[in-house]
């Protein structure tokens, strides 16, 4: 099974300096041809043992210090995060022949900010937060079922605290690779590494195929 790419170019003259100027211009046209879940990006990371994980996060927040998403602090990814504090992102905008790959540290952001976002969700699922204790070994989704009731009740006529064991990670990338599908797999890849560790300036690379 194969799609023949080729429908886009992307040329060195068409790349901001700045990646993330480059990505916003990316991520906004993905929004407006509506990619189901533009936002969502593979989050991988590297545990004690040494095994990669890879599995599906949100994008919800992303400047010039990076890309931000949320989860439980005693998640598996969570603890994989702990012990190698490097990870990589990647968003597959496949119905765009694009993709897009981050790599980089990764660090836990604020109470305050991860506050100013738990607040912005919905009720349930900022009820659903403390429902979970994610990654865990449960008997059946009736246990949840049951909790996240008993939690509704609890909180009933209240806001929902922000759980001490729930917040927010920022990626902060070393390299950031843009990613153009070409005819006959001559695909075009540019890749942004940031010079000397700098925050501002960045080099760039075409990359072949």
């Amino acid at each position: 099974m194969r799609e023949e790419y080729g429908s886009r170019e992307l040329r060195r003259a068409d790349l901001s300096q700045d990646p993330f100027v480059q990505f916003e211009h990316w991520f906004s046209e993905a929004r407006q041809v509506e990619i189901y879940e533009p936002n969502a990006m593979v989050l991988s990371t590297v545990g004690a043992d040494g095994c990669p994980a890879s599995r599906t996060v949100l994008l919800k927040f992303f400047d010039e210090e990076g890309f931000v998403f949320y989860t439980n602090y005693g998640s598996a990814k969570a603890k994989e995060m702990e012990s190698v504090a490097l990870v990589s992102l990647l968003f597959p905008w496949l119905p765009l022949e694009r993709q897009v790959r981050i790599e980089g540290s990764v660090e836990k952001v604020s109470t305050a900010e991860s506050l100013k976002y738990f607040a912005s969700r919905p009720r349930d699922s900022q009820i659903g937060a403390w429902v979970s204790d994610q990654s865990s070994v449960i008997d059946s989704r009736a246990l949840l079922l049951n909790k996240m009731a008993e939690l509704k009740a609890k909180f009933k006529g209240g806001d929902v605290p922000l759980p001490s064991f729930w917040g927010g990670y920022r990626v902060r990338p070393q390299r950031i690779e843009f990613w153009q599908g070409g005819k006959g797999r001559v695909h075009d890849r540019f890749l942004y590494t940031r010079a000397d560790g700098e925050a501002v300036n960045w080099e760039i690379d075409r990359l072949a195929p």
